[in-house]
Order: structure tokens, then C-alpha cells, then sequence
């Protein structure tokens, strides 16, 4: 982790700044299981506390680990007691039952380049690109990821880059007004591959230190 650190320190200012900050990188791995892949669609759309509070719930029904059988012996209605939406509950069961039949296999996740991971789990209903790049970076612990989807990340790289730029050009050209603020525009995918583009091949290192520097929950 020191030449991750080290090389993100020496080629963007800015996030040598945030790191010195924030100090050492400390991001929670899981392990690359189905259990891992469950909880994170429990979590899904939900504050913290929510669900923490239903995944008890449901582990409570399934056992822990999750698993593909504890999953799909459940009903509607256990499932619906627990906390979990229609929708959510559809989502875990096409989750069990790709599992369970062979067609999601997790133990050869760790053998794929991250497009065909990404691919692979994006087969699942509720999986979506977001959701298979927080398993390449918190559970397979690929150091190269860059969720441009990812609010958290968009929101410190606006705060951190566009917006520290924008006030700097506005000051050096005595433009800089008081009054209603201005609204937020967060950067586009392109603009955040090209200030990222100096990260890799450690942009999963980066994003972290992005996400504690709003002080935003991680993994």
C-alpha cells in the first residue's frame, strides 16, 4: 500500500492533500462470496441503520452465512416480515437461484479481468454496474476501479477539483461574486476518467480516500 500511496501523493497535489489529511487507508475488505453479494442488495437504497436493522432480520431466517438454500427456502411473506420490498426479495431469490444452478460462480471471480466480472454479476436482477464495482473493490480488492456512478465520488471530485478550480478562476479574474449559490454540477463520466487518469493504477485507492474525505460511510 505504500507505492499505492506514494504514487498518488507524487502525481495529483490535490490528493496528496486529502491523504495527509486523512491519514492512513484503511478500507474493510469481505470475502468474495455469495454472502457478500446478498448483503450488499439488502443495503441497497437504504440508510445505515435501515439496513443493519433489516439484514439482522433476515439473517435471523437464513442463517449466516447467506446462502443460495437459506435464501430460496423462504416465503413472500418472511421475506416481506423481514423488512425486504417485493422487489428487493425478487432480487435475492434470481441471486440464490443463478447461484445455486452453476450460472453465478464465485469462485472463479477471482481468474476474471473486471469488465467480465462486472458482466458476470450484472446477469442477476438488481445488480447493476455500481453494485458489481463496490464486489471488485471491496471483496476481490481490485486497486484500479473508478465507479463514475457513484455519488460519493462525484460530489469530492466536484468539491475537490471542478469547484476548487472554478473559485481560483473566478478570484484570479476578479469574478467572483457573492449571492445565491451555485448549483451543483457534478462531473460528467468523462470528466472524472480525466482526473483520475493520473491515479492509476490505484484509482480504488483514491476513491476511498474521496469517500472518507466527506466523511461518507465505506464498506
Amino acid at each position: 500500500m505504500r507505492k499505492a500511496l506514494g504514487h498518488l501523493k507524487k502525481s495529483d497535489p490535490i490528493m496528496r492533500a486529502i491523504i495527509e489529511r486523512i491519514g492512513p487507508f484503511r478500507m474493510q475488505y469481505g470475502p468474495p462470496e455469495f454472502h457478500s453479494l446478498a448483503e450488499a442488495i439488502v443495503y441497497q437504497q437504504l440508510n445505515g441503520k435501515a439496513a443493519e436493522t433489516i439484514f439482522k432480520r433476515f439473517v435471523a431466517l437464513t442463517g449466516e452465512p447467506l446462502t443460495p438454500e437459506g435464501i430460496l427456502k423462504l416465503s413472500d411473506e418472511q421475506m416481506r416480515g423481514a423488512g425486504l420490498s417485493k422487489q428487493k426479495s425478487s432480487y435475492l431469490k434470481d441471486l440464490a437461484a443463478k447461484t445455486a444452478s452453476g450460472l453465478l460462480n464465485f469462485s472463479q471471480l477471482h481468474e476474471l479481468p473486471d469488465a467480465e466480472v462486472i458482466e458476470h454479476l450484472t446477469q442477476v436482477k438488481g445488480i447493476g454496474v455500481w453494485t458489481a464495482q463496490m464486489f471488485l473493490m471491496f471483496t476481490l480488492k481490485r486497486e484500479n476501479v473508478l465507479p463514475t456512478g457513484d455519488f460519493g465520488v462525484r460530489m469530492a471530485m466536484h468539491t475537490h477539483y471542478l469547484e476548487l478550480k472554478r473559485s481560483k478562476t473566478a478570484k484570479k479574474s476578479g469574478a467572483a461574486k457573492k449571492g445565491r449559490k451555485r448549483k451543483i454540477k457534478l462531473p460528467s463520466p468523462e470528466q472524472m476518467e480525466k482526473i483520475a487518469k493520473c491515479w492509476e493504477p490505484y484509482r480504488s485507492v483514491a476513491c476511498w480516500y474521496l469517500w472518507k474525505s466527506l466523511d461518507t460511510k465505506t464498506l
